[in-house]
């Protein structure tokens, strides 16, 4: 072994790895990533949940149980004075995780003594979100009682918890749903975004540019095969949900397919968008594992999105598959219509809007 020939090498493979910015940055972000959003982003015990009464009569009594149920500090009502039918649409869409109705006569019943029922209906589509706040609910009867009843009535009203969707918290109707989300984006992100650095070394680059085609057709012909991948692959793993799993289908299979394709055409987009600023295939890769590992953490998948602190919520609302994930479990589990996932629905196309835009003047400058 010569000193010299091993130190020669040595100081080649640093300058190497120092003008490869793409993996130098990897190095530096990843960690620093991963260290914030497991230290301050995750929560698997999220609070502050919205809520929506539903009480027909605003009485002092159904006040003290707004203000029992908040000093859990698992509750907000968002919606203090919704309709049942209001409360529906908001359970649907997600704009609320509880519903909670105090019927007409809990207030005479209260005060002649009895036990007037609460229904507290519990959106259990993400069982891991919910199971704190249901748990804190044996204590909202006993602190009611005690200081609107006095401590002669400890025992309070009773509350019937109804956790809707999921009543036997299985995760794998939450989890099996959000996969094909993550899958899709795991595949059709890194192949999408080695098409054009695939071009690049294998040095047919220069006859892709000699075609009379325009950077729009040319973005069409490379995203258009990967959409019929992710076409397919999803038809699998919607199958594989059903006879596996038996996770239940409460929508429109047509409202589905849609919002799929709407994803699928998001994804290959962004990946398009990597092979514009990546010239390796390593650096599309490198990449593409930069962007998935906060989809993974910051859109509901693995931790509960409500649970997560505004930024993270905020940095979560970028990433396409977030909007996804909500409309695929609101369509399979809850049957949710085209209104419901209206404003998901419409920031994926925005998303997808933006994603072409930036792919489109990239590929343009990448040519100059």
């Amino acid at each position: 072994m010569s000193p010299s020939r091993l130190y020669a090498l040595l100081r080649k493979e640093f300058i190497q790895m120092r003008r490869d910015r793409v993996t130098f940055a990897m190095m530096l972000v990843v960690p620093i990533m991963q260290l914030l959003l497991f230290g301050f982003a995750i929560n698997d015990d999220p609070r502050h949940l919205p809520a929506a009464l539903v009480a027909p009569v605003q009485g002092r009594f159904t006040q003290g149980m707004a203000v029992a149920l908040k000093n859990t500090g698992y509750f907000d009502i968002t919606h203090p004075n919704a309709t049942g039918e209001e409360a529906e649409r908001l359970i649907t869409s997600g704009a609320v995780s509880f519903i909670i109705t105090i019927p007409p006569d809990f207030e005479r019943k209260a005060l002649a003594g009895g036990r007037p029922q609460i229904l507290v209906e519990a959106d259990a589509t993400d069982p891991a979100a919910s199971s704190g706040a249901v748990s804190a609910l044996s204590t909202v009867a006993a602190s009611f009682a005690q200081r609107e009843m006095g401590a002669a009535a400890t025992a309070g009203p009773d509350i019937v918890v109804h956790r809707r969707y999921n009543p036997e918290a299985i995760m794998q109707y939450n989890i099996v749903p959000a996969l094909l989300g993550v899958i899709l984006q795991m595949t059709l992100v890194m192949m999408a975004a080695m098409a054009l650095t695939r071009e690049i070394e294998r040095g047919t680059m220069e006859n892709l540019l000699a075609m009379p085609a325009t950077p729009m057709e040319i973005m069409i012909g490379k995203i258009t095969p990967f959409i019929g991948v992710g076409a397919v692959q999803a038809l699998v793993i919607l199958a594989a949900a059903k006879a596996i799993f038996d996770v239940p289908f409460m929508g429109s299979a047509g409202l589905l397919f849609v919002c799929m394709l709407l994803f699928v055409l998001a994804l290959v987009l962004l990946g398009y968008l990597i092979s514009t600023v990546a010239r390796t295939q390593m650096q599309a890769m490198q990449l593409s594992i930069f962007i998935f590992l906060p989809s993974i953490l910051l859109s509901g998948f693995m931790f509960p999105f409500r649970g997560m602190p505004d930024w993270a919520q905020a940095l979560g609302e970028v990433l396409p598959v977030t909007h996804f994930l909500r409309m695929v479990r609101a369509v399979m589990l809850k049957g949710a219509g085209s209104a419901d996932i209206a404003p998901d629905f419409a920031a994926l196309l925005v998303m997808v809007a933006v994603l072409g835009a930036l792919a489109l003047l990239r590929f343009r400058r990448t040519l100059d």
